[in-house]
């Protein structure tokens, strides 16, 4: 992808399209401030560059019938979550419909030169599928802080190795692409925004609740990054003074009260202790304990299980309360791999926040599960690469 948008105005209408699917010319007028003229040029020169195409007559509103345009349909991009413990890889066209994605666990911990000879492993893979012969640029994911404009992990607590690492230069050379990178949980918000349940939202938050938590902050429509791009690191809030060693190297951290890795030291000690039968049986068949056994012993009314989940979710829920006193969203979501706990962790949450925030905040607010699950990541890795390629270069 060579051409890029000229002015404000063809970003807009590119922006219409990719979220709209295609759309008349009439259809257009009606959403854009522009005399029909200065549509009809703006349109035409990005006829020209072949950023959009036509796409045959549109419905009759009486008289002349106006012919849609579409977004390239040939455009493609590559969205790419990297958690703690997996990646996930997706190509999604130019309305960011997702055309293959595929899945695999990886340790973050064993650095990037690893983890990105899987995920260029994995976009070989796609790409041989026939769903791609190549990229126009991809959005990258990682979990922990980036420094924005550059694309670089800064002091990441759960990426040893990533401080300063150039991810997005070092992509865009392997991928022959732009490349832009997040935090992933920026990308998750972005991702239920474009396609899952915060689709009507303006204001909102998105929790992360996998191996660590975060929370992606979104105000107008649009992530705010803050200063410096660390915005949303609330894992690091302080949840009980002077308390647990956190791998950040404070005290008392809510990461080291609940998150994946949390939950997972708290089950095997129940195990250990004699406190879950069901928790016991699993550690000893499969020798260590992850957030989806203490799922599936909840499952089953294990009451050790139980609480371990409704104290995670108080925890955080307690967080979210301040956040929502701070901030008074329109909705709040709660996703990420810890979510397979399901309700009996939503209802925890759900109480503290509104037990604790103000009736003004809490009286009409939604709090809910994502509904995209590992998509929600690369639908807003793909996102926020079509953002950047649909701006005014």
């Amino acid at each position: 992808m060579t051409a890029r948008p000229a002015n404000a105005h063809q970003a807009r209408l590119l922006r219409l399209l990719r979220d709209g699917g295609p759309t008349s010319r009439a259809q257009l007028g009606d959403r854009m401030d522009l005399s029909r003229s200065r549509l009809a040029v703006e349109v035409d020169r990005l006829l020209d560059t072949g950023l959009v195409i036509a796409d045959g007559l549109a419905a009759s509103r009486g008289g002349r019938r106006s012919h849609n345009i579409r977004l390239s349909p040939t455009l493609r991009l590559l969205g790419v979550d990297i958690g703690a413990t997996s990646v996930d890889v997706s190509v999604t066209n130019a309305e960011l419909e997702v055309l293959g994605h595929l899945t695999q666990p990886m340790d973050v911990r064993e650095g990037p030169v690893a983890v990105f000879e899987q995920v260029l492993a994995m976009a070989g893979k796609l790409r041989a599928t026939g769903v791609a012969e190549g990229f126009d640029g991809a959005g990258i994911g990682v979990p922990g802080p980036v420094r924005f404009p550059e694309g670089v992990p800064v002091a990441p607590p759960i990426m040893p190795g990533w401080d300063g690492f150039p991810v997005r230069e070092a992509l865009s050379q392997e991928l022959g692409c732009p490349v832009m990178v997040d935090n992933d949980v920026n990308l998750m918000a972005m991702g239920e925004q474009q396609a899952g349940v915060a689709r009507s939202a303006k204001d909102f938050l998105c929790v992360k609740i996998g191996t660590g938590i975060g929370c992606g902050i979104v105000v107008g429509g649009e992530v705010y990054r803050g200063t410096t791009g660390s915005a949303g690191d609330i894992g690091h809030i302080v949840a009980e003074p002077d308390g647990r060693p956190c791998a950040c190297g404070n005290r008392g951290c809510l990461e080291a009260y609940f998150g994946g890795a949390a939950l997972a030291r708290d089950a095997e000690a129940a195990a250990r202790e004699g406190r879950s039968p069901e928790l016991a049986a699993r550690l000893e068949a499969a020798g260590t304990l992850a957030a989806s056994d203490v799922a599936a012993a909840a499952a089953t009314g294990d009451a050790a299980a139980l609480d371990l989940i409704r104290e995670g979710g108080t925890r955080t829920g307690q967080v979210i309360a301040g956040l929502v006193s701070f901030f008074n969203p329109g909705l709040v979501v709660i996703g990420g791999g810890v979510t397979g706990l399901g309700h009996t962790l939503l209802a925890a949450i759900r109480t503290q926040v509104y037990r604790q925030s103000l009736p003004l905040a809490t009286g009409n607010l939604p709090i809910v599960l994502g509904e995209l699950g590992p998509l929600a990541g690369v639908i807003g890795a793909a996102r926020l690469i079509s953002d950047h390629l649909l701006s005014p270069a």
